[in-house]
Order: C-alpha cells, then structure tokens, then sequence
C-alpha cells in the first residue's frame, strides 16, 4: 500500500502537471470506485485544479468550488501520467481524469476492487473520512509520545494506526523499528525514556530519507513503479536476507495477508518472535533465539 513517502511523491509529481489544469472529463471503467453519490461527479468536471493534499494516505484534489476528489489506492491501486484521452483497456484500469495536457490512469492489480473515489464538498467533508493520525513532521517528542501511550499497543500496531499517526503503514513501520533498534511487539507503556526518543528520531528521519529517494526519481520521470518493496530498505521484504547492520538474517511474522520484518539481533536481543503460522505446527519446539533457530536448520 502505498505510504507517505509514496503519497507525497504522486502529489509532487502531479502539482506541475495538473494545477492550473481543467479538469474536462471523469471517466470511470469501475463503478465500484465512485463511493458517493452527492455530489455528482460531473459537478468537478469543467473546474480548474487550485491545489493537492494528502491526507493520511489518499490523495485529495482540490478543484474550483471547493470541491474534491479524493483517491484511497489501498494495497494495490497506482497512479499513471498518460497522453490525453488516454484509453482504459484492461481490467486493472479502473479511472481516467484528463486534462488538456495528459490523462492521469488509475490502475488496480488482482482481482479485488479496493481502491476508492470520492467526490466531497468543503473542508468538513474532508475532515469526515480523515482518519485524525498526527503528523509526524510537525509533531514534538511529547505530542508523539502522548498519541502512542493513549492504549497500550505494540509498537507495530501503534505505528500503523492512522487514528495516531498520519500514513505509516506496513512497510515504513519496519524500517522505522529497525532503525530505532526496537522490537515490533514491545509495548508501548513500557518504553524507556530514551527508547521514545530513538522510535522519534527514527520515524521522522526515516520518512524524510524515503521522501528525498523517492522525489530524486521522481525528478526524472513520473513514478509509475511504486511499491513496498525497495532496494535499499533495511528489513522490509527482506526475509532472509542479511541485516546491513549486523550481518544476521531478517527474519518475519506472518499473519493474515503480511508480515513484520524484523532483525533479532539488532531489535529483539536475540529473541526469535514465534510466526503464528508455524508456531502452531511446532508448538514448543519453536525457536526462542538465533541459536536455537540455527540449531533446528542443522537438525
């Protein structure tokens, strides 16, 4: 799913190409992607665009009237800068808006329709479908430390909530941890002082880093290859892999459709997690430590 460094990324790359734009024509190839009536989405079409926002992890455009439309990707929908009136052949292209200048092409891989569109009037209605996550970027230590203590979470679980923090999600939430040396499942009342100040420090610099990676290739082309899998991540996609700190391999928790990366040198003390998937086949023969886990491949 794409994340704030990604969300970020689309709106730069688009405030040169469609601010100031008419926006002539809505094209949808997907009913399930309007998710309201009222407005219509002809009322959008005609206006000019004044200006982008992200919030959480939509993209909201803004265009005259104070009207909205508002794109949620979720896990598998992208962004596409295409000639104008481009066409919407496939199943994974869900939506055109075009502009004099080009069409922007929404894509949706697999088979289940996530992705949303909705059409909203005034800042009331966008407040409505903000989940209410803090920014990071404008935030101090003690609002960062407040948002997360309201419950008792795991620090993986606080950092993806979008009630507490605005547009982390799976993937950043690994780098972040491993680069604040802490453990996924570590809760969050029992973080040392300076333990919060190393998850701080480490959620804002590691957004900031993706951030300038991602509009640095952003410069050279419009971002048609976003995912959440990239070179240069720390943990993220890795298992396996060695760890760029410490040379140990990444290791992982499954559950539903994901998965926590994570290093158990550098994050855990040497402490395996049990994989819920596995754990319940091994039941007590799963592995405590690194040492153990090696033990049972040499077994």
């Amino acid at each position: 799913m794409p994340e704030l460094p990604d969300v970020v990324t689309y709106i730069r790359a688009l405030e040169p190409l469609i601010i100031g734009q008419t926006l002539q024509r809505v094209r949808l190839a997907s009913a399930f992607l309007l998710r309201t009536a009222q407005p219509p989405i002809a009322s959008v079409e005609g206006r000019i665009v004044r200006r982008l926002r992200r919030i959480g992890k939509r993209i909201a455009i803004g265009v005259e009237g104070d009207l909205w439309l508002v794109l949620h990707l979720m896990i598998a929908g992208r962004l596409h800068w295409r000639s104008p009136e481009a066409k919407l052949a496939g199943r994974q292209n869900l939506a055109a808006l075009d502009f004099p200048n080009g069409s922007l092409v929404l894509t949706e891989a697999g088979t289940k329709r996530r992705a949303s569109l909705h059409i909203l009037e005034g800042e009331e209605s966008l407040r409505s479908i903000d989940p209410g996550g803090i920014d990071v970027f404008s935030a101090d230590l003690n609002s960062f430390r407040t948002v997360l203590m309201a419950e008792n979470r795991t620090l993986k679980r606080a950092l993806t909530d979008p009630r507490l923090l605005s547009g982390i999600g799976n993937a950043y939430s690994d780098e972040i941890l491993h680069a604040a040396q802490l453990s996924p499942i570590a809760l969050t009342h029992t973080l040392k002082s300076g333990e919060w100040e190393r998850l701080f420090d480490a959620t804002k610099s590691t957004l900031e880093h993706w951030v300038r990676i991602l509009q640095a290739e952003a410069e050279r082309s419009f971002p048609e290859k976003v995912t959440a899998f990239r070179n240069g991540m720390a943990v993220h996609g890795r298992y396996g892999e060695l760890c760029p700190r410490c040379g140990e391999k990444v290791l992982r928790i499954r559950y539903a459709d994901n998965e926590t990366n994570y290093c158990a040198r550098c994050q855990t003390g040497g402490k395996v997690l049990a994989d819920r998937s596995l754990s319940r086949l091994l039941k007590g023969d799963w592995p405590r430590t690194l040492e153990e886990l090696e033990g049972l491949k040499h077994r």
